[in-house]
C-alpha cells in the first residue's frame, strides 16, 4: 500500500512539472502570434504572414500591391521606400540603391564588386580598410553598408506586416539563393539582428518553392518517388533545381510527405536584369543617333537619364513578352528632348542571343549534381519572373526535351508561401501538417590538419590529413563530431569549403576565399596531465549545420574513459523524475530513446569519414537524424555536464547492460544463499561487482580566426543598430508632423468653406464669423510662410486653438442637426407608454400582475417626460440661434433612457410572471359544470382541448406548467404577449382533462 502511494505521489510531481513546462510554452507564446517570411528577391520582395484566422497570406503594401520593390532613396533627412523610391530614382539615382545584395559578404577585389560598378556607375563606392567590404557613400555624412541597407529593407518588411496583421511582429523567415555562401549568410543574419528580426531560418528560395508545391499538392504524394525539376529565373540569377516528393515514415507522425534537393544548377548573372541592361543599352544608342548631327552629350553620362532608360527597358521587355514590336518612348529624357523609337521582339532576341545561350547550363549542373537523366524528371516546372519571355521558354523546352512546361505554380508568390509555411512550422504558435524537409549541402566543408608521423626510426615528417565533415549534396541540418586521437598537446585544424571544381574559373573568383575558420585549441596538453590514470578517447570537435545552412563549432572535449567498481546507489530524484516520466509515457528504455539522445559522446557511433582510410586514427562520427521532421531534427542538443561524474546521457546507456544485472541481484543473492544464508560460490562473487567504463569530459578552450570574412565587431554591429534605430525614429517623427501638418491645413480648408453654409450662418453672428475667418487667414499664411520650419508640437497647438474658437459654432450646429430625431424618438416612446399603461390598468383584478405602486411609478416618470419636454421647447423658442442651446442632445437621451427602463421593467415581470390559480366561486372550491348549462357559457369560460368531450371531468391545477402560447377561441386579455397567453392556455388544461399532467409530458 505504501508503495502505491509513493507512485501516486510521484505521479502526481510529474503532472505538477508537465503542467509548469506547459503554462511556461504559454507565457512565451503571449508575447507573439504573428510570424512573417520575407521572400528577397533581387529587384523585388514578397512578405507573407500566418497569424490566428489569417492563414498563410500575402501582404499588401501600402499601394496595395503583393509585391514591393526592393529599393530604398537615402537623404539627409529622409528616407522612401518601395515605389515611393522607386519613383525617386529618376529624379535622384545617386541616392537610390537597388541590386545591393550582390555586395553581401563581398569584398572589394570581388568581380562582382567590378560589376556593380559598371552597372550602376553612378553609386559611388568606398572600403572599409578592416573587413574590406564594400559601403555606398551617398554623401560626405552618409555613408552606409550593404548589410545597413539590407537591414533598412527588412525593417519595412517588418512594418508592412505588422500593419497588415495589425499586432507586432518579430519572428521571421528569410529566403536566400541557394548558391549563397558562409560569408554572404552571415550577412543577411547580420541584417535582420540590425533591424530586430529573430530569424527562425534562413531559407534557400529553390527549397520554398518546392514546399509550396509539396504542400499544395500533399494528396498527389505517395510512395512512389516523384522527381520534379524547377527552373527559376529571377532578375538577378538563374537556379534549377531537382526536387524528390514521397512519402516517408517518421518516429513522430508516421507516414509523412518528404521533399529531398537532390540536384542543384545555378548562374549568378543570367536574369532578367542583364536582359534589361542590354535593352537600355540599345536605346541609348538609338537615342544617340537620333541626336548625331546636334552635337549632343552622350546619354550615358547622364545618370538621371540612364535610370529612365532603365525603367522604359523594364516595361519594353514585359510587352515584348506578349507583342512581336512595341514603341519605346520617354518624354523629355534629355535636354527636353523626346525619344521614341520601335523595338522589336527579334531585336531584342539578338541583343541577348548570348543570354539564352546560356540557359540550359543551370539544367546540365543540377542533372549532374542529382546523378541523373532527363529521362528520370516528371515534369519541369517555370518559377520567376524572367521565365515569361518566349525565348527562355524555347530553349528551355529543347534542353530538357519534354512536351511542354509546367506553369502550374504562381511563379511569383511561391517561394513567399513555403517560407511562410515554414515560418509556421518553426512557430510554437501554430500547429501545422508536418512536411519533412531534407535540404541538400552545395558547397562541401572539411576539416584539414597537419601532424608529425615517423616514418622510419627517428625520421620524422609532417602529414597534411584532410576529412569530408560534411559532402556535396548531404543532407542538413545535422550534426557531425570529428575525433583528433594522436594529439596529447594544444594543436590547429583548418575548415575550409571541399571540392569546387564543379564551379567554372569565374564562379570561383566571384565565390572568394575558399578557407573558412582557423581553430586553435587550448588546454589539451593541460587536461591530458589532469587524467593521467584515464585512457583517453581522443580530442572530440562537434560541428553543426543549422536550418539556415550556417555553419558552427558547438565545442570542443577531450575524453577520457577508465573501469571503477560497480556499487549499487540510490537513484536520485532527477533519474526517479525521468524514470517516472517514461513510465507515464509508454514507459521503459526503448531502442528509440537510445536513437533519439544523440547528444551524448557515448551515444554516437564512430564511423570513419571520407578520405579517412589510411588514418584511422581521427574519426568522423556522424548523429543519424533522419526521418524526422526538420523542426525537430534542427533543435541543439543540450550541453554535456562536466565534471568528476559521468553524464547523464551516458548514465542512461550504461544502464541498458548494467540494469539487468542490477535488477536481478536480490533474486540471483536470494537463490544462491539459500535457506540458511549460506554465502554463494567464489564464482558468484564477479557477477557481485562488475566493473563499469567511468567517462570524464573535458572542454577545451577555442580560439577561432575567420578567414572568408571576417565578422561585424560587436561595437560596429551595435552601432549599425543605434543608426538604423535613429533612422527610424526620425522618420516616425516625421509621419507624426506631416500629419500634424496636414490636419491644420485640412481643418483650416473645411472651416473657411463651412462659413458661408446656411446652417453655419443661421447658429452664428457676423461679428463671430469675421473672428473665426481672420483666425483661420492668418493660420494660413503662417503656414505657407513658416510652417516649413514649425515642430510637431507647434502644428497641434495652432490646430487646437482653431478648434477651442470654433468649438461653439460647431456644437449648435451638431445639436439642431440631432434634434429632428431625438424628439421624434422621444415622442414615439412617451405615446407607447402611455398606451402601455391604459392597457395595464385595464387587466381584471384576479390577473392584474402589476402592483398600484408600479403603475403610479410609470404614470409620474411618462408625466415629467412630457412635462419637461414642453417647458424645455418653450425655453428654446425663446432663445436666439446664436445663443448656447439649453434643448441639449444627450439630456433627451437621458429622458429616453429613464422612461425606457421603467416600461422594460414591467415587460420584463410581464414575461416572467406565472399565472395565477382561477377560483371557481368565492370559497376557492372546484365544482363542476353544470350538465344543462349552455354551450356560449362554457365557451365563455374556456375551450376544451381538441379529443376530448365537453363532459369531462374537471382535474386540479398542475402545480408548474409553462406555456408559450393561446389558443384562438380565449376571452382573457392578452397583453404584449404578457401572462395573457400562458394564463389562458394554462386555464385549457386544467379543464376537462381526466388526469394531472407531467412536466415531461407538455
Amino acid at each position: 500500500m505504501a508503495a502505491i502511494v509513493r507512485r501516486q505521489r510521484q505521479r502526481r510531481r510529474v503532472c505538477w512539472a508537465l503542467v509548469a513546462v506547459l503554462l511556461a510554452d504559454l507565457l512565451a507564446l503571449s508575447d507573439t502570434l504573428a510570424v512573417m517570411s520575407v521572400d528577397l528577391g533581387s529587384e523585388s520582395m514578397k512578405v507573407a504572414i500566418v497569424k490566428p484566422g489569417v492563414p498563410m497570406e500575402i501582404v499588401l503594401n501600402k499601394e496595395s500591391r503583393r509585391k514591393t520593390p526592393v529599393i530604398v532613396t537615402l537623404k539627409e533627412n529622409e528616407r522612401f521606400f518601395g515605389d515611393s523610391a522607386a519613383s525617386m530614382a529618376i529624379k535622384n539615382p545617386k541616392a537610390t540603391l537597388r541590386y545591393f545584395q550582390h555586395l553581401l559578404g563581398k569584398q572589394a577585389d570581388n568581380p562582382h564588386v567590378a560589376l556593380y560598378q559598371a552597372r550602376f556607375p553612378e553609386h559611388e563606392l568606398t572600403f572599409d580598410p578592416q573587413r574590406q567590404t564594400v559601403h555606398f557613400q551617398i554623401s560626405p555624412q552618409l555613408q552606409f553598408s550593404p548589410e545597413e541597407v539590407l537591414g533598412m529593407i527588412l525593417n519595412y518588411s517588418r512594418s508592412l506586416a505588422e500593419d497588415f496583421a495589425e499586432q507586432p511582429i518579430k519572428d521571421a523567415v528569410i529566403t536566400v539563393p541557394v548558391f549563397f555562401n558562409q560569408a554572404e549568410r552571415r550577412a543577411v543574419l547580420h541584417a535582420a539582428r540590425m533591424a530586430g528580426l529573430k530569424v527562425l531560418q534562413l531559407i534557400n528560395d529553390n527549397t520554398a518553392t518546392a514546399l509550396s508545391y509539396g504542400v499544395f499538392r500533399r494528396k498527389d504524394i505517395n510512395t512512389t518517388a516523384q522527381n520534379i525539376m524547377f527552373y527559376d529565373m529571377g532578375s538577378g540569377s538563374t537556379v534549377c533545381t531537382i526536387v524528390t516528393y514521397q512519402t516517408v515514415k517518421t518516429k513522430e507522425a508516421g507516414m509523412q510527405p518528404q521533399l529531398q534537393i537532390r540536384g542543384v544548377g545555378f548562374d549568378r548573372t543570367l536574369g532578367g536584369l542583364e536582359m534589361e541592361l542590354r535593352l537600355r543599352e540599345h536605346l541609348a544608342g538609338l537615342f544617340n543617333e537620333q541626336r548625331k548631327g546636334q552635337r549632343g552629350k552622350d546619354v550615358r553620362e547622364n545618370p538621371r537619364a540612364m535610370a529612365k532608360l532603365l525603367r522604359e527597358a523594364n516595361r519594353l521587355k514585359t510587352v515584348l513578352s506578349a507583342n512581336a514590336d512595341h514603341m519605346a518612348q520617354i518624354e523629355g529624357l534629355m535636354d527636353d528632348v523626346d525619344f521614341k523609337a520601335k523595338v522589336t521582339r527579334v531585336e531584342f532576341e539578338e541583343l541577348c542571343a548570348d543570354l539564352f545561350e546560356r540557359v540550359p547550363g543551370p539544367v546540365q549542373q543540377a542533372l549532374q549534381s542529382a546523378e541523373m537523366s532527363l529521362d528520370e524528371i516528371e515534369q519541369v516546372i517555370l518559377v520567376g519572373g524572367a521565365t515569361r519571355v518566349p525565348k527562355v521558354q524555347e530553349v528551355l523546352l529543347k534542353a530538357v526535351g519534354k512536351e511542354e512546361l509546367g506553369k502550374n505554380i504562381n511563379a511569383d508568390e511561391a517561394a513567399a508561401m513555403g517560407a511562410v509555411y515554414q515560418a509556421a512550422v518553426l512557430s510554437k504558435a501554430f500547429k501545422v501538417k508536418p512536411f519533412v524537409v531534407r535540404d541538400a549541402v552545395v558547397y562541401p566543408i572539411l576539416v584539414e590538419f597537419t601532424r608529425e608521423v615517423e616514418e622510419e626510426p627517428g625520421v620524422h615528417s609532417l602529414k597534411h590529413n584532410k576529412r569530408v565533415l560534411f559532402s556535396r549534396m548531404g543532407p542538413y541540418p545535422q550534426r557531425k563530431v570529428i575525433t583528433f586521437n594522436r594529439y596529447s598537446h594544444d594543436f590547429n585544424f583548418h575548415i575550409n569549403y571541399g571540392d569546387l571544381g564543379f564551379l567554372g574559373p569565374e564562379d570561383l573568383r566571384v565565390f572568394g576565399s575558399q578557407n573558412l575558420t582557423t581553430v586553435k585549441l587550448k588546454g589539451v596538453g593541460d587536461s591530458f596531465k589532469k587524467y593521467t590514470d584515464y585512457e583517453s578517447k581522443g580530442i572530440k570537435a562537434h560541428f553543426n549545420l543549422d536550418e539556415s545552412g550556417v555553419l558552427s563549432l558547438d565545442r570542443v572535449e577531450s575524453v577520457f574513459e577508465t573501469l571503477v567498481e560497480d556499487s549499487p546507489e540510490e537513484e536520485s530524484t532527477l533519474t526517479k523524475l525521468g524514470n517516472t516520466i517514461s513510465s507515464l509515457f509508454g514507459g521503459g528504455t526503448t531502442p528509440d530513446a537510445k536513437e533519439n539522445g544523440t547528444d551524448t559522446v557515448q551515444e554516437e557511433e564512430e564511423s570513419p569519414a571520407e578520405g579517412s582510410k589510411d588514418e584511422p586514427g581521427e574519426q568522423v562520427e556522424l548523429k543519424e537524424e533522419a526521418e524526422a521532421p526538420v523542426k525537430d531534427a534542427s533543435q541543439p542538443p543540450p550541453p554535456e555536464p562536466k565534471g568528476d561524474a559521468a553524464p547523464e546521457g551516458e548514465k542512461a546507456t550504461e544502464k541498458e547492460n548494467g540494469d539487468k544485472s542490477e535488477a536481478q541481484k536480490p533474486s540471483e543473492k536470494a537463490e544462491a544463499a539459500g535457506p540458511e544464508g549460506i554465502p554463494p560460490a567464489p564464482e558468484g562473487e564477479k557477477k557481485q561487482k562488475p566493473a563499469k567504463k567511468q567517462r570524464m569530459v573535458e572542454e577545451i578552450r577555442v580560439e577561432l580566426v575567420v578567414l572568408d570574412l571576417p565578422d561585424l565587431p560587436e561595437d560596429k554591429l551595435a552601432r549599425s543598430v543605434q543608426k538604423l534605430q535613429d533612422l527610424t525614429l526620425r522618420d516616425l517623427e516625421k509621419q507624426e508632423r506631416e500629419k500634424a501638418a496636414n490636419s491644420l491645413e485640412a481643418f483650416i480648408f473645411e472651416t473657411q468653406d463651412k462659413m458661408y453654409q446656411p446652417e453655419y450662418k443661421e447658429v452664428s453672428t457676423e461679428e463671430q464669423r469675421e473672428e473665426i475667418s481672420g483666425k483661420l487667414s492668418a493660420t494660413s499664411t503662417w503656414l505657407e510662410d513658416e510652417g516649413f520650419g514649425a515642430t510637431t508640437a507647434m502644428l497641434k497647438e495652432k490646430l487646437a486653438e482653431l478648434r477651442k474658437l470654433c468649438q461653439g459654432l460647431f456644437f449648435r450646429v451638431e445639436e439642431r442637426k440631432k434634434w429632428p430625431e431625438r424628439l421624434s424618438a422621444l415622442d414615439n416612446l412617451l405615446n407607447h407608454s402611455s398606451m402601455f399603461l391604459k392597457g395595464a390598468r385595464l387587466i381584471p383584478e384576479m390577473d392584474q400582475i402589476f402592483t398600484e405602486v408600479e403603475m403610479t411609478t410609470l404614470e409620474k416618470v411618462i408625466n415629467e417626460t412630457w412635462a419637461w419636454k414642453n417647458a424645455t421647447l418653450a425655453e428654446q423658442a425663446k432663445l436666439p440661434a446664436t445663443e448656447k442651446p439649453v434643448l441639449l442632445s444627450k439630456d433627451i437621451e437621458a429622458k429616453m433612457m429613464a422612461l425606457d427602463r421603467e416600461v422594460q421593467y414591467l415587460l420584463n415581470k410581464a414575461k416572467f410572471t406565472k399565472p395565477r390559480p382561477r377560483p371557481k366561486d368565492k370559497n376557492e372550491t372546484r365544482a363542476e359544470p353544470p350538465l344543462n348549462a349552455s354551450a356560449s357559457d362554457q365557451e365563455e369560460k374556456v375551450i376544451p382541448p381538441a379529443g376530448q368531450t365537453e363532459d369531462a371531468e374537471p382535474i386540479s391545477e398542475p402545480e408548474k406548467v409553462e406555456t408559450a402560447g393561446s389558443e384562438p377561441g380565449d376571452t382573457e386579455p392578452l397583453e404584449l404577449g404578457g401572462p395573457g397567453a400562458a394564463e389562458s392556455e394554462q386555464r385549457e388544461q386544467s379543464t376537462g382533462q381526466k388526469r394531472p399532467l407531467k412536466n415531461d409530458e407538455l
